[in-house]
């Protein structure tokens, strides 16, 4: 590797939204996440979380009900 051209690497902590925390490394010295392993719903099983943005979930439930009354 050549001398002078990376940049430095740290032992970190990252913060996830949910609380949790872990050690990792990285060029950036504190990390803060939305996700982790301990709050995603891959990992942990659960049911996603749909995060509506401008009512688009909204709009299409609206959409989608109107589609399935008109092909009854």
């Amino acid at each position: 590797m050549k001398e002078g051209i990376h940049p430095p690497y740290y032992q970190t902590t990252a913060t996830c939204a949910c609380g949790a925390s872990f050690k990792t490394g990285s060029t950036k010295q504190n990390l803060r996440v939305e996700l982790c392993s301990k709050c995603h719903p891959f990992y942990t099983g659960g049911k996603a979380k749909i995060v509506d943005t401008g009512g688009r979930v909204d709009r299409f439930k609206r959409k989608f009900e109107k589609a399935a009354k008109s092909g009854s």
